[in-house]
């Protein structure tokens, strides 16, 4: 399925009035793991801007340890602080990344603005070397776009 008609189904998913939002969030992530072959894990981070880390929220694919990330710490971190989109083309030549599983050869990760504030992000793991794109990250800016409606 293209990133044109995964569009008007992340709308729909966050417009669904009988779903809470952490029910969107993560219908969102089956969504894009079920329709794009290279998303292998799919999830959401949430800021405490008060403790500077960032907290789990919604995913799918392998579980995780890593629940709590502090704010500059592996990809997902440094988005915290830098507030701009981070793709990584080959975590094994990253200096800070925070590895998740060895069968993570990639990632992309995508600030989620509400009001102008950066409150949280997708992140995006990838079983293949360097299959994100400039259209990837305009997709998830969409996709961070409308959750941003839910805030």
């Amino acid at each position: 399925m293209t990133f044109q008609e995964l569009k008007p189904k992340v709308s729909e998913i966050t417009l669904n009035t009988n779903l809470s939002i952490d029910e969107k969030l993560l219908a969102v992530c089956q969504l894009l793991s079920d329709s794009i072959s290279y998303y292998n894990w799919v999830g959401f981070y949430f800021a405490n801007h008060e403790a500077k880390t960032l907290h789990l929220g919604p995913y799918v694919g392998a579980e995780t340890d890593h629940t709590v990330i502090p704010f500059g710490k592996g990809i997902c971190g440094q988005v915290a602080v830098s507030n701009n989109n981070f793709v990584v083309p080959d975590v094994s030549a990253q200096d800070n990344y925070i590895a998740c599983s060895f069968t993570v050869k990639s990632e992309i990760v995508v600030p989620l603005f509400v009001n102008g504030e950066n409150i949280g992000q997708i992140d995006i793991d990838s079983h293949v070397i360097d299959p994100f794109t400039e259209e990837d990250e305009r997709f998830l800016e969409f996709v961070n776009e409308e959750i941003a409606k839910l805030y």
